[in-house]
């Protein structure tokens, strides 16, 4: 089992419950040793006097506050006697509604519980309370020499406790960004393009669908020097996308999305969406000439298209790195797949 990081009594109204406080989530950060570079050595830090350069034990190291002309000293169980409920009090001092608290105030999650059978039926009578109202406590308690602002929930069967930023922490963006849009005006075409894209990529929320693939590949890159064997190199971003392009990224966007992927379900539950006058437009850019009788014809200059057909095309003769590739690059690996397909 875990070891609690926090133990204490969580008060509401005359009610006392003695609780434990345990992390919620872990860190799979892959962690790095210090050591100099053409040796196996390793490099350590040291508390160190900076006055005699001996080092200094850990029983010996106090807090100093520098007040200018001095250091003003000051013992840990200093702060402890000015610390709030002694530091093991974890007071909710009223209840607020879930939506109330602006998902930009969460900070970090824990789990609470019970320290001890005995309190099993008030633990429970709180949990139930909170589902049923769907509202959140907020408390402030100290831990580590800190005070925190937090909000007590209940989810999937047990409490949560969720630390939150203090209002004067939360910066406003406004003095943070220089380039707000404001009120920058789009189209009406550009914005149900716009809209069509985020309605033809929306998907269910499912977290194990995702996964930490910075991860994986720092794991390969160590695995890859211990082998020595040759290291895969990220692709570079993509290039940013001007004003005059947006649309044009935009249907290529859509159409992509809708594009089934390879080995998979050619149909979706969702009908498809009527397409937009742009689109018929390039279809009919793309057409072999309308009313007119069909008839062979070779097909369009890469040259003539602009970089947003280039990606699509691209897209579909599965050009590796597209994503990072300018106009004349897309161009010259079309011509390179044509030229590979015609040999094959």
């Amino acid at each position: 089992m875990a070891r609690p990081v926090w133990s204490g009594t969580l008060t509401f109204g005359l009610v006392s419950l003695p609780v434990q406080m345990f992390t919620a989530t872990d860190s799979h950060t892959v962690h790095f040793h210090q050591v100099q570079r053409g040796t196996s050595d390793r490099v350590r830090n040291r508390r160190v006097n900076e006055r005699t350069g001996e080092e200094v034990p850990p029983d010996e190291i106090v807090k100093g506050f520098d007040a200018g002309d001095e250091y003003v000293l000051v013992e840990p169980d200093e702060l402890d006697d000015i610390a709030p409920g002694r530091s093991k009090t974890l007071e909710i001092t009223g209840f607020v509604d879930l939506e109330e608290i602006d998902p930009i105030f969460f900070d970090k999650t824990y789990y609470l519980g019970p320290k001890g059978k005995e309190y099993i039926k008030v633990y429970a009578l709180l949990r139930k309370a909170l589902a049923e109202a769907d509202r959140a406590g907020l408390a402030t308690f100290v831990m580590r020499n800190h005070q925190y602002l937090v909000a007590l929930k209940a989810e999937s069967g047990l409490l949560t406790l969720h630390t939150l930023h203090w209002a004067d922490e939360i910066r406003d963006p406004r003095k943070e960004i220089d380039d707000l849009p404001g009120k920058t005006k789009v189209t009406d075409r550009e914005l149900k393009m716009a809209r069509q894209l985020v309605d033809t990529l929306h998907m269910e929320w499912n977290p194990d669908d995702f996964h930490d693939t910075y991860q994986e590949q720092v794991a390969a890159l160590i695995e890859a020097k211990r082998t020595g064997e040759a290291v895969e190199k990220a692709q570079p971003p993509s290039e940013p996308t001007n004003v005059i392009d947006l649309m044009d990224a935009l249907q290529a966007s859509v159409d992509r999305a809708k594009k089934p992927s390879r080995g998979g379900p050619k149909q979706t539950g969702r009908k498809a969406s009527p397409p937009t006058p742009l689109g018929e437009a390039a279809s009919r850019r793309r057409s072999s000439g309308g009313g007119k009788r069909a008839k062979t014809h070779k097909p369009a200059s890469l040259d003539a298209l602009t970089k947003a057909e280039l990606y699509r095309r691209a897209g579909e003769a599965s050009v590796p790195g597209r994503s990072s590739m300018n106009r004349q690059e897309l161009i010259d690996a079309l011509r390179g797949a044509r030229r590979h397909r015609a040999t094959s």
